[in-house]
């Protein structure tokens, strides 16, 4: 009996004990529910389009028509980084660029990638090329087709370098190649130089959602068509390959800092022998 008392009465303040562990307060701040949790989200995204719309009432007219384009185009994922960034004060590949009228327009069309190196495109060429990028990720060449007119814009550009690849791992070399026809025939009428990059690099990542031959294979079929229509091409993904352990992100089609300025002064050196 005494043993058996004994167990009961540890039994039962073992539960006592482990409430007292439980249920201590959340720090001061944090959210107790997904709805709280969300309900915080929303005032501060709140507060976050407030400042943003204050921002850019105050731009003169041509910014303030640069901020609307991006609004449109930079869709659910880049457009609240770009508000965050823009109301910090922060630099970023959607800069609205003011032309020095002497010296070249150049645009990028492209996707992520090529927004990680636009910043470092610009810093290479400085004082000697305007640098602007297509405002959004360019994505399939689907995209670019219902966008190019946007992407364009009313100005004259000398030089337009131009890549899809990466989102169009899926798409039928066929319908690839098609769609890169239509692509070049609209800008070949801007009259600006056209440059080609090469899609970089794709490792088969763990999760399958990457492969390295879909982008090999698209990049053969586009150089067939470049071929055909005399454009250069810019082979970002032979001159970054042997630096991939060093420059690109584990696992991901992405790259580092080191990785970004490598494509971006790569990049920079095919726009200035271009232009020459």
């Amino acid at each position: 009996m005494f043993r058996f008392f004994r167990s009961v009465i540890l039994i039962s303040v073992l539960p006592s004990f482990s409430f007292a562990q439980t249920s201590a307060n959340p720090p001061k701040g944090e959210p107790t529910n997904a709805a709280e949790a969300a309900a915080q989200k929303a005032k501060a995204d709140a507060v976050i389009e407030e400042r943003y719309q204050a921002l850019v009432a105050k731009l003169p007219p041509d910014q303030q028509a640069w901020e609307r384009v991006l609004q449109d185009q930079l869709g659910g994922f880049y457009l609240p980084i770009h508000k965050r960034e823009k109301i910090a004060g922060r630099s970023s590949a959607w800069d609205f660029v003011q032309d020095d009228p002497k010296l070249p327009r150049v645009l990028l069309i492209g996707d992520s990638v090529s927004r990680g190196y636009t910043q470092a495109v610009r810093k290479a060429l400085a004082g000697k090329v305007n640098v602007h990028r297509a405002p959004a990720n360019c994505g399939p060449t689907a995209s670019g087709l219902k966008n190019i007119e946007v992407w364009l814009g009313d100005g004259k550009w000398d030089l337009i370098q131009f890549n899809f690849g990466i989102h169009d791992r899926n798409t039928p070399i066929a319908d690839y190649q098609q769609r890169l026809e239509q692509l070049i025939e609209r800008m070949k009428q801007t009259g600006a130089k056209l440059v080609w990059a090469s899609s970089t690099p794709c490792p088969d990542t763990r999760d399958g959602k990457y492969k390295s031959s879909p982008i090999v294979e698209r990049n053969t079929a586009a150089a067939e068509v470049m071929k055909k229509h005399s454009i250069p091409m810019n082979d970002l993904f032979t001159a970054i390959t042997p630096h991939l352990a060093t420059m690109q992100n584990p696992d991901d089609v992405h790259f580092n800092a080191q990785g970004y300025d490598f494509l971006g002064e790569t990049v920079a050196k095919a726009i200035e022998a271009a232009l020459k």
